[in-house]
């Protein structure tokens, strides 16, 4: 067992009735930390609570819908009534739609970007102005922001284009709060995961058998377990030096995903005419790097 990077500090991990989030907060309370087990289905909740304390954790149960507002800002209040503070906040409760774009009705669309994009928000909104009233107050805190992000947001996913915007979204808003709350003491980061859900196993018999752990009981790479150690380090003060980044975490694999950034680029100097366009686009497309391709796409 290695140092506990965690020990005495509180974590409020959301979605955490199931898959990674439960792994999460499985991970956080092995390391020492004191976790509030948000999800909307309580019953989920209560067993991950139940699990935590049965080996020797702390934990409680809150089941507020974190894109209601003030539900959001209970959730924050829970972390500081329960344990008398808060210094991590692990955004991870979402679900899917999926549905070609033509397809999508406008609930759809609505339903999945008010949970994971308002969803990462609202909680992150209440949680910064906690600790914002703490560093004015002269007691400046350490705390840290993990949100969810994915690939499907980094690079697209056909069929899941309501769950690609809302993951853009995050991805962006990480971005911005590192730059907003740095301030007060907050790195924020991201983490795009790729492992074995119920979103993931529903979406298809292709992506059921990718996802399906391997029968001879070699790596599991899809474990959603293995999210979990980025994430617990990424909640730590040793990451203090850590923020507005995404990383993508696959099995053993950890990578950084660069954002937007200007690559190739031709300047005339005045203002171009439309007709000259054609050959300086093509330029700049030869010489700047090839997107990602699009999952899904042929």
């Amino acid at each position: 067992m290695g140092t506990k990077l965690n020990e005495g500090r509180v974590a409020i991990v959301t979605g955490a009735g199931q898959g990674i989030g439960r792994a999460h907060a499985l991970a956080f309370a092995a390391d020492g930390a004191r976790v509030v087990v948000n999800d909307f289905a309580a019953d989920a909740a209560g067993a991950v609570v139940e699990e935590i304390v049965a080996a020797g954790g702390s934990a409680v149960v809150d089941s507020a819908d974190v894109a209601d507002w003030d539900g959001a800002a209970r959730l924050v209040d829970t972390a500081v009534r329960e344990f008398g503070r808060l210094d991590i906040l692990v955004n991870n409760a979402g679900f899917v739609r999926d549905r070609m774009l033509v397809s999508m009705s406008e609930d759809e669309w609505d339903a999945v970007i008010r949970v994971h994009l308002k969803g990462h928000f609202a909680t992150l909104r209440h949680a910064g102005a906690y600790w914002r009233a703490q560093s004015k107050a002269g007691d400046q805190p350490q705390a840290r922001i993990v949100n969810t992000s994915s690939g499907a947001g980094l690079y697209g996913s056909v069929g899941q284009g309501n769950y690609a915007s809302a993951k853009a979204g995050i991805a962006a808003l990480t971005v911005q709060a590192a730059a907003e709350l740095g301030g007060y003491g907050v790195t924020v980061n991201a983490i795009a995961p790729a492992a074995r859900t119920q979103m993931t196993m529903g979406a298809g018999e292709a992506m059921a058998a990718q996802m399906a752990a391997p029968a001879d009981g070699s790596f599991d790479a899809m474990d959603p377990a293995n999210v979990s150690p980025l994430v617990v380090w990424l909640g730590s003060l040793e990451s203090g030096s850590v923020t507005g980044r995404v990383f993508e975490v696959e099995g053993g694999k950890i990578s950084v995903a660069d954002g937007w950034q200007r690559s190739a680029e031709s300047d005339k100097g005045s203002r171009w005419e439309p007709s000259e366009l054609g050959p300086v686009v093509e330029e700049i497309l030869t010489k700047a790097p090839v997107p990602m391709p699009v999952y899904g796409a042929r």
